[in-house]
């Protein structure tokens, strides 16, 4: 079961050692870690050449991190594809964990695990609205992302069937991916943390985006439109599309931004009425 590593980066040179290491540090090493440079012009390309000539460097033009997943899902020569953001840390056993549970599980073409959060240098408690869990979890994907890039590992047969990362999604373009694959995958999960989860600094897409749901909107139109869901998961689909795009309205109306509350009085009409 080879692994190959995709790690993303734009300029956090400052935290791109701590990710790379936990990498290497892994009792069960995968046969490639591929760090991809996101247009970065801070200290990461020195750093990858001065500490890390055992990974592959590719550097791009900013084109955002779905465009940077994609192009290391691309370049793997893996069977498996584990994601690392650069900012998140693997605990040393997580990869061999994953693949022993997979082997015990064949049938399972997705892994993801529990997680440790740090906010600031604190480590903190997930609220109940994030909790992980396994099996065929679609619709608790549907009110926000729950499953942590940097905890997935994914046969590379699930890119092939149900594509790579939206590069039209700034943000919430992993929400997007786990709704095409898990309205129809079993998703096996192990509940123990694996990953030390890093937060609060003003970076993270979560912080230089504001409405993250404007993105899970367009995700779940595409959805809607694009796939065959099972009629309670439709329903359901629908039924978190009108309720978001009816927050994000009330929002623009309270800004006086009438056009924008517009476009999303019109989706929650049309959507209304199946």
């Amino acid at each position: 079961m080879s692994v190959s590593v995709i790690i993303p980066t734009y300029n956090r040179a400052h935290t791109l050692s701590r990710a790379i290491d936990s990498v290497l540090s892994q009792t069960h090493p995968p046969l490639e870690i591929i760090v991809v440079d996101d247009g970065s012009n801070d200290d990461t390309a020195r750093l990858m050449t001065d500490r890390y000539d055992q990974c592959d460097y590719l550097h791009q033009s900013n084109q955002g991190v779905s465009s940077a997943r994609n192009l290391g899902i691309k370049k793997a020569r893996g069977e498996w594809i584990a994601l690392l953001d650069s900012d998140d840390r693997w605990l040393p056993d997580k990869l061999q964990l994953q693949l022993e549970a997979l082997t015990d599980s064949p049938h399972y073409r997705l892994c993801h695990s529990n997680e440790l959060w740090i906010r600031k240098g604190v480590r903190v408690n997930q609220m109940h609205k994030h909790a992980k869990s396994g099996g065929m979890i679609f619709q608790r994907c549907l009110p926000l992302c729950v499953i942590s890039p940097s905890s997935a590992i994914l046969h590379r047969t699930l890119f092939d069937e149900f594509g790579l990362f939206d590069t039209e999604l700034p943000a919430c373009e992993d929400y997007d991916l786990w709704l095409r694959i898990c309205a129809t995958e079993e998703v096996l999960f192990i509940d123990k943390p694996l990953i030390e989860k890093y937060g609060g600094h003003a970076d993270q897409l979560s912080q230089r985006h504001w409405g993250m749901d404007r993105f899970r909107v367009h995700a779940l139109i595409k959805l809607l439109e694009n796939n065959r869901l099972e009629r309670n998961d439709r329903i359901a689909a629908v039924n978190t599309l009108v309720q978001k795009s009816g927050i994000l309205a009330q929002g623009a109306e309270k800004r006086d931004q009438h056009e924008r509350a517009e476009y999303y009085r019109a989706i929650q009409r049309r959507y209304t009425m199946e």
